[in-house]
């Protein structure tokens, strides 16, 4: 028997001719779907019902069912697979044409993190909601699956669901990849067993939540009148690996964290106190900054008391035991630890890893020490470490399938950003891919910027919208895909102002980056600029140009209102430090 409340309308009165019964021939095959005709002289109502018992099969899913147009249907519209929601992902699943375009995306992280604003966010200077946008608010977005990409395979990507590690395929006309990098640990002995208890990487928000955890772990165990002197001083000595602007932002952010407000309520904690940077390169904030600005930075963090050690590379990360006669009252990171498995494993399902975890740094009677190349060493209570890149599992498998540089195991692509040898239908960019032009690798390669990033990615999505919408899709056509016309570049990061592009740059076939320079801040209210290497600054002029720019830079009013009303909170009512 059927009911009118399970009637679900398919579309207008339309004539009852043959193209239409036709294009529903797939879905009344369906053994649970049934086709109704309301007839009255030429016209017709069409509706999809279910049954009553089929019905209850299926209530608290979102759809009934999923059907996809037969690709030879005028109305096709290819379907576009993203592979993650970084700065490239992301903005091309914006910036793509959804009337034009089936858009989908895999990744584990369902949301876009502003990754400038994650340093922050360890020390309490922000909120962690508050520098994500959920990937589901992009309007017009076909599907999202919180999966991992595992490899590429029939014309698909092979996914596991994050939850229950099934997997499964997604199939796709133009695979655009943007899967990102992850920490490199160079494979240096003790960083990939202590990670997470209490050494930590600074890439995703559950990093930044474990950072902020321990840190105020290791004040309130600093406090227990029980512990040595010695276990004391090596509780409160924070170690930053990495001259980056990532690395460095966080021991600004870290150093104003503890003399701001650890100050006031540890007050004799302070003296002891101690953070070191440490940087195997010969300078701070890379190469994409002027030399008179990381001068500057350098200077500024020794006038901080942060100990800066150039030119000195990590070694080795130790967990030994103490002497005989030495006491440790407590169980170093398990607490931490404990709390981290908890949480992690829900986002990202890393069971496995934990496990191997379990058995790390159990030991009460021990103690974590740096081994450093010059021989010397130092032990400490936390360590972040912030230094190298390394491709994901997804590139690695897909290493038979597509062509990886030897340095760096990035994917090859051409001028245009597409993997080579796939006939235009695979494009890569981002962190996770290089640019070879026809005779040789460029000179200089581009830097794994946000900037890059999102350059590329608005790059292809002009190409997409304007050009590669034209080219016939099926799949009996193995032609490649057109090269495409002039795109402008977009030196110009807003949406609103990107006509002005037009006037600046000069449009190419070919991707274009253009260098807008680079902000790094130096707590509350320092910092250096550099403006398309042009205007060169430091100090506050420099802190409100980040913050302006990064605020403005926000997806929703949301983060517009919320990041400024933090930024107050922790200037004048200081930061929080409860632990939970």
């Amino acid at each position: 028997m059927w009911k009118r409340s399970l009637l679900q309308p398919l579309g207008k009165r339309i004539s009852s001719d043959s193209r239409f019964l036709s294009t529903l021939s797939s879905i009344t095959s369906l053994s649970t779907t049934t086709l109704i005709s309301n007839s009255n002289n030429n016209n017709s109502t069409f509706f999809v019902g279910c049954s009553e018992s089929h019905n209850k099969q299926q209530q608290g899913q979102r759809r009934y069912f999923i059907t996809t147009p037969e690709k030879k249907n005028t109305n096709y519209r290819p379907r576009v697979v993203i592979v993650g929601t970084g700065w490239a992902g992301n903005t091309l699943a914006r910036r793509l044409d959804k009337k034009l375009y089936d858009v989908r995306l895999i990744s584990p992280a369902n949301h876009f993190l502003f990754t400038p604003l994650l340093p922050s966010t360890a020390v309490g200077t922000l909120e962690f909601r508050a520098i994500q946008e959920p990937v589901r608010t992009i309007p017009g977005l076909g599907e999202y699956y919180q999966a991992k990409a595992r490899r590429i395979e029939n014309g698909g990507v092979v996914c596991e669901d994050l939850f229950k590690r099934k997997e499964f395929s997604v199939k796709y006309d133009y695979l655009c990849i943007a899967a990102g990098n992850k920490t490199n640990t160079f494979g240096i002995p003790g960083v990939a067993e202590l990670e997470g208890c209490c050494l930590f990487f600074l890439k995703h928000l559950y990093h930044a939540r474990q950072i902020r955890n321990r840190v105020l772990e290791c004040m309130e165990r600093a406090t227990n009148p029980q512990i040595t002197d010695k276990e004391r001083e090596r509780l409160l000595s924070f170690i930053v690996v990495g001259g980056g602007p990532t690395s460095c932002e966080f021991t600004a952010e870290l150093h104003d964290f503890l003399q701001s407000d650890v100050a006031k309520w540890y007050p004799d904690l302070i003296p002891q106190i101690r953070i070191t940077l440490v940087e195997a390169g010969p300078g701070l904030l890379g190469s994409t900054f002027d030399h008179t600005l990381a001068s500057y930075y350098l200077e500024e963090l020794e006038k901080k008391n942060v100990t800066v050690r150039l030119g000195t590379a990590v070694v080795g990360i130790e967990d030994r035991p103490l002497k005989q006669g030495q006491s440790n009252n407590n169980e170093d990171g398990k607490e931490e630890k404990q709390h981290q498995q908890s949480s992690q494993q829900q986002q990202q399902n890393t069971t496995t890893k934990n496990t191997t975890k379990n058995t790390t740094n159990n030991d009460l009677n021990s103690y974590t020490v740096a081994k450093f190349a010059d021989g010397t060493e130092l032990p400490f209570g936390t360590m972040i470490w912030s230094a190298g890149l390394a491709p994901v599992k997804f590139i690695e498998n897909s290493s038979n399938f597509l062509e990886l540089s030897q340095k760096g195991k990035k994917i090859i692509t051409d001028e245009y950003l597409r993997v080579k040898n796939k006939n235009g239908r695979i494009f890569a960019m981002g962190d996770c891919a290089t640019i070879h032009t026809e005779d040789t690798v460029r000179t200089s390669p581009l830097p794994a910027t946000a900037s890059v990033a999102e350059q590329q990615a608005l790059y292809l999505a002009e190409c997409f919208n304007l050009y590669y919408k034209e080219f016939n899709i099926d799949d009996d056509n193995k032609e490649n895909l057109p090269l495409p016309g002039k795109v402008v570049p977009s030196a110009i990061p807003y949406p609103s102002l990107h006509f002005m592009n037009s006037w600046c740059c000069t449009p190419s076939e070919k991707f274009v980056y253009i260098n807008r320079g680079g902000l790094v801040s130096l707590g509350m209210l320092s910092g250096v600029a550099d403006i398309y290497g042009v205007s060169k600054n430091k100090g506050l002029v420099a802190n409100l140009a980040w913050k302006s720019a990064y605020l403005t830079k926000q997806l929703s009013y949301s983060n517009m209102l919320l990041i400024p009303m933090y930024w107050f909170k922790a200037y004048t009512l200081g930061r929080d430090i409860s632990r939970f």
